[in-house]
Formats: C-alpha cells, sequence, structure tokens
C-alpha cells in the first residue's frame, strides 16, 4: 500500500504531521507492506531566491497581526512540536523559496535517500541554527542525508533540474483538491488533510488496508498551512 505525503519544508504543521503520521504507522499493523512517498508542495511559489524573512515578520504581514501575536503564534506550534518529541525554536528562524529544497528532495527519491534528507532538512529549519533558504546549506545537508556532493550541486546548479516533478507534483495535488498541507494520499482511496492525532492515520491506514468504500478520512480543525503560506490555527476547542 502506497501513502502520498504532499508537503513543504517551511510548513511547521507538516513537520509535525510527518511526527504524527509515523507514530500512526508504526501502530499499523501492516506497517512493513507501506511505502512511504513525499511529494512537493510549495506554499510560496511565487517566492524569488534570495527573498528571505524572518518568520515571525512574515507572519505578521499574511494574517494582519502584531508582531507580539505572531510570536504567540509561533509559540503555539512550539507546544505542538514539543509534545510529539519535536525540538522547535521560535525565534531566529527564516522563511524564503523552498522551490530548491524540493528539487533536491526529488533528487534524494531517486537514491533512495528522500526521508533522511526530508528529516534533515525539517530539523534544520525547525530546531537548530541552520538554514536551508541558501544553496551552500542545501548542498551540506543533502551531502549529510547521503547523496553524492558533485551530484546535489549539479542540481543546484541547474534550475531546470527536477523542475518538472516539483511542478508535476504540485498540479497534482490541485487536481486532487489539495489546498493546504499536509496533505496524505492513502492508496488512491483516502485523503487525510492536516496534522491529525496519530491514532486518526492508524484508523485510515486500517480503512484503506480494508479497501472499504468511504468518506475520506480527516478530523475538522487539523492545522494546515495553505497555498497562500499562511499556516492556520484552530478555534479554541478545536482538535491540535
Amino acid at each position: 500500500m502506497r501513502v502520498e505525503i504532499w508537503s513543504d519544508i517551511a510548513c511547521p504543521w507538516c513537520y509535525i504531521g510527518k511526527a504524527r503520521f509515523e507514530k500512526g504507522l508504526a501502530a499499523f499493523a501492516h506497517r512493513d507492506d507501506v511505502e512511504v512517498v513525499h511529494r512537493s508542495f510549495e506554499l510560496d511559489p511565487s517566492r524569488a531566491k534570495g527573498d528571505v524573512a524572518p518568520v515571525v515578520d512574515m507572519l505578521a504581514l499574511k494574517y494582519g497581526r502584531t508582531r507580539e501575536q505572531a510570536q504567540a503564534m509561533e509559540e503555539h506550534v512550539a507546544s505542538n512540536a514539543r509534545a510529539e518529541g519535536l525540538d522547535y525554536r521560535t525565534e531566529g528562524r527564516d522563511h524564503g523559496s523552498t522551490f530548491d529544497i524540493h528539487r533536491l528532495l526529488h533528487l534524494a527519491k531517486a537514491r533512495g535517500r528522500q526521508n533522511e534528507l526530508l528529516d534533515l532538512a525539517y530539523r534544520a529549519n525547525f530546531a537548530e541554527e541552520r538554514s536551508v533558504f541558501d544553496a551552500g546549506a542545501l548542498l551540506a545537508l543533502a551531502v549529510e542525508a547521503g547523496l553524492d556532493a558533485d551530484e546535489a550541486q549539479a542540481v543546484l546548479a541547474d534550475e531546470s533540474a527536477y523542475a518538472d516533478d516539483v511542478r508535476a507534483d504540485e498540479r497534482e495535488a490541485a487536481e486532487l483538491g489539495a489546498n493546504g498541507v499536509p496533505f496524505f494520499v492513502l492508496d488512491r482511496r483516502y485523503g487525510v488533510s492536516g496534522g491529525q492525532p496519530a491514532e486518526l492515520f492508524t484508523q485510515a491506514l486500517e480503512q484503506a488496508w480494508k479497501g472499504r468504500e468511504t468518506t475520506p478520512v480527516g478530523g475538522a480543525g487539523a492545522e494546515v498551512c495553505d497555498a497562500d503560506g499562511a499556516c492556520e490555527t484552530p478555534q479554541a476547542g478545536a482538535p491540535a
């Protein structure tokens, strides 16, 4: 059974959702028979390379909030991340174009190192004092993930390399009706949107395995990052 996950390295709920999905997968009896494929979704596809700004400033602009309110939004996300055992920096993070990291992730997929690079990129972006928005930093992450340095450098230097693969993933997301991430598609039968609890992912995997025809799984109120680059926080009382 195949699970496809559309996500963006700039999306905190993708970082959290990946951890929750992996916990749900670990509780699934047929987990060894599940193939996980990560697909590209840029939250800010029109952003120019090199246009890097502090995350808090971006959130304040997107939501029309003060910097203090935007910082509080970051603290909310951080509390959810830490509840999943993930480190999360609430200050000093940047936001920029993720097109190059998506291209590198397609190279990593071709070399069997996609999950390794994705984990490293998430950790660099959300937990460490490392940028994912310049070529040197991306090359270092690629090598750390086990990719050949010369091959990764060649991909970064050629903006057409794997560009069609990134755009194809994004078109497919649109065709499936995904306007936010993380977005999970199980065996092309069931969809799960947002950073849902681990238990819901286990339930969705079980339903997909049985192949029942039912309403796509997905709880209301789960956090997503949308196609405009904004990351939604549910209203009070909605599930985290």
